[in-house]
């Protein structure tokens, strides 16, 4: 299926942002040298981003986005908790490396960014966790999962191990993506399921 002229302009803008936010950082980084990268005119370019911080904030949300997506499609598919908190975990993973450079930038410039868009960041990411954080009660409600350790940290364990993919993986390298979701969703659930008795 062929690009539109729309998503021309956006994927090439986005792509030429990555690469040079990911080379020499995005305070160093000029909306020039993203549009001569790009190979488009600072007027196409701002007809769909109004700022830089506007374009660093969308190449996060493309991100959080598809997987917010994913984790709706998942929640909504019948199945035991287990079966549907495993499909989420490989997918959240699975996409964070689709995407890591894209999180690698983010993550790395999102001080930067300004307040309200740094307030949104906040409540996009809090729906995602909520929506992840429900999965996990419920399976400590049917008695899946232990409780002895709290919610916030078992998540934030499984998040961290994410958040540092951009310091190891290799996309070149041989560890194949899905297969490198499902060793960490594995000892992520083989946690969960450790100790099940507060």
């Amino acid at each position: 299926m062929a690009r539109t002229k729309e998503t021309n302009v956006v994927d090439d803008v986005t792509e030429a942002a990555v690469r040079l936010f990911a080379a020499q950082g995005y305070a160093n980084t000029s909306v020039q040298q993203i549009v001569d990268a790009a190979g488009v005119t600072k007027g196409a370019m701002y007809h769909y981003f109004e700022s830089k911080d506007d374009l660093l904030f969308a190449i996060y949300d493309r991100m959080l986005s598809l997987q917010k997506s994913h984790l709706d499609d998942i929640i909504a598919r019948t199945g035991s908790v287990d079966v549907i908190l495993r499909a989420a975990c490989v997918d959240v993973v699975e996409t964070s490396i689709e995407f890591l450079a894209e999180g690698t930038v983010f993550f790395r410039s999102q001080h930067m960014l300004s307040q309200p868009r740094q307030q949104e960041v906040v409540r996009r990411r809090r729906e995602y966790h909520d929506e992840f954080a429900a999965l996990i009660q419920r399976g400590q409600d049917e008695g899946l999962y232990r409780t002895d350790i709290p919610r916030a940290v078992l998540i934030a364990n499984f998040f961290s191990d994410i958040h540092y993919l951009s310091h190891w993986y290799d996309p070149d390298g041989p560890e194949e993506p899905t297969l490198v979701a499902e060793q960490i969703t594995d000892l992520f659930i083989t946690g969960l399921k450790g100790a099940k008795d507060a």
